[in-house]
């Protein structure tokens, strides 16, 4: 059997999210599971897929940015499908195919998912550089601080008993910065 596996990041990325899902049709998967969440949350469907798919079957993404956050977790993946004896074929590897059938694709695969690591790492590198040029100028500040007024609001509702995603959700604030400005305000 084949089987697919979508995924973006985000619920605006719907242009990708398609072709995707379409691109993995057309070269005959009879299951596709999709889902719309960043490569470092929990991901679902992903763990779905691998649990899914069974001896001679074949999982394919449509490229490898889609399915592993680095090399380590790539690796991971190749190994369970290994034990499973299910092969991973990656429509569009720069340009290219490649299927871990093959031996010579075992190592495409594990030789450019090392690259792409490292060239995120780069990339994450050359961000904290702006970052960090950015608050010598000044012109970096972080995020806004909460209003005193919804600090208030927060712990009046928590003495009320109000549970912690009602308040959230109340105050237009997320969850962990709930929890957070409600302990330095105890």
């Amino acid at each position: 059997m084949i089987i697919g596996y979508a995924r973006t990041s985000t619920a605006e990325q719907v242009a990708g999210f398609d072709a995707q899902k379409r691109d993995l049709e057309k070269v005959g998967c009879e299951e596709v599971f999709c889902e719309q969440v960043s490569s470092v949350a929990q991901r679902k469907e992903l763990d779905a897929a691998l649990k899914f798919v069974r001896k001679g079957d074949q999982l394919v993404v449509t490229k490898l940015d889609r399915l592993a956050r680095s090399t380590q977790h790539l690796l991971k993946i190749v190994e369970l499908l290994e034990e499973k004896s299910v092969a991973l074929r990656i429509l569009d590897f720069g340009g290219a195919e490649v299927d871990t059938k093959s031996p010579s694709g075992k190592l495409m695969l594990t030789m450019f998912a090392a690259m792409a690591q490292f060239e995120r790492e780069m990339m994450l590198e050359r961000q904290r550089d702006g970052i960090a040029k950015a608050k010598l100028a000044g012109k970096y500040k972080g995020r806004a601080p909460v209003p005193e007024e919804k600090i208030e609001q927060a712990c009046t509702l928590k003495a009320q008993g109000v549970k912690i995603p009602d308040i959230a959700k109340q105050l237009g604030l997320g969850r962990s910065t709930l929890y957070r400005i409600l302990k330095t305000a105890q």
